[in-house]
């Protein structure tokens, strides 16, 4: 998959080429323009219950397909302000992706929410992680700026999950509350996720649920009243 983005971090547009007879698969509602010779098959790509659990792990029950015989691009954006990332599966690896974070990919790798793992890793956080797996490229979106980071064998690093975008199946990784209780509910630090290398992290600069609880402060309240 031949891609090249523009107007990261903040206002990332990623353009993909699709040489004759090529194909992407791309996040349904993400793409942005097209050009050339461009088809697209909308589908659940594998069943209802294929596109049910790719519902209940963040995304869309349904993705497109574009392909072209003579050659054309696709213009693909994420729904919020952010960076988008190029990442290679070369085979064998999987790399865990937040709920909502797949962009788009090659045909050839498979996005699955179906798997155990994804069910309690951010416990309370309500984030599901997406299993990415297969020989290819994907595209992954974040809120804010992309920041990878190469673990050493053994070495830690410590995310909010807020922050957390993907990792390499190589990283174990467990959850834990950032320090005390006191620090937890008074000093506004909630789960954090200690990853352990070796393998790649992507965090993002911006944490969605922030935003959230900014705009819901901000949101004016309506008050019932009876009769």
């Amino acid at each position: 998959m031949h891609v090249q983005i523009d107007d990261g971090p903040a206002f990332a547009f990623a353009e993909i080429t699709l040489e004759p007879g090529g194909s992407v698969r791309v996040e349904s509602g993400a793409m942005a323009s097209q050009r050339g010779d461009v088809r697209v098959e909308t589908s659940t790509r594998g069943g209802f219950m294929t596109g049910l659990r790719r519902a209940f792990g963040g995304e869309s029950f349904f993705v497109n397909d574009f392909s072209s015989k003579a050659g054309g691009s696709i213009g693909v954006a994420p729904a919020l302000p952010g960076d988008i990332a190029l990442v290679s599966l070369p085979g064998g690896d999987e790399l865990l992706v937040q709920s909502g974070g797949w962009l788009a990919s090659d045909l050839s790798v498979e996005v699955d929410s179906s798997w155990g793992g994804a069910r309690g890793f951010f416990s309370g956080a309500g984030l599901i992680l997406l299993r990415c797996s297969g020989q290819g490229d994907l595209l992954v979106a974040a809120y804010g700026g992309i920041r990878g980071a190469s673990l050493a064998p053994g070495e830690r690093m410590v995310v909010d999950t807020g922050h957390v975008v993907a990792f390499e199946s190589t990283v174990q990784y467990s959850i834990r509350k950032a320090g005390t209780w006191k620090t937890t509910f008074l000093g506004g630090e909630g789960l954090v996720a200690e990853f352990v290398g070796p393998g790649q992290v992507f965090m993002q600069t911006r944490s969605t649920g922030d935003l959230i609880s900014w705009l819901d402060a901000r949101l004016p309240r309506h008050s019932s009243s009876n009769g």
